[in-house]
């Protein structure tokens, strides 16, 4: 299923959504107040959720770095 030019920019968003969520967890400025597991689901589902949406085909010139990059850091991750 190909998704229209808006879905797609609506899932770019949502990404960078998951990107600022996961780099906020591991930087303790977000969730701060959590217990280790729910920051370790936090950031595995927020992942897993990247690494989906990266692997889709129909990606025009949206820049994946910054994603690339959450993915790396939230699979090195583990909370403490």
């Amino acid at each position: 299923m190909t998704r229209e030019t808006d879905q797609i920019a609506q899932d770019y968003s949502a990404m960078g959504d998951s990107v600022d969520l996961i780099t906020a967890v591991i930087a303790g400025n977000q969730m701060a107040d959590e217990s280790a597991e729910d920051r370790q689901d936090c950031v595995d589902r927020n992942v897993a959720h990247l690494e989906i949406m990266v692997a889709k085909d129909d990606w025009g010139s949206e820049d994946m770095t910054a994603t690339n990059a959450a993915i790396s850091a939230g699979n090195g991750y583990t909370a403490s």
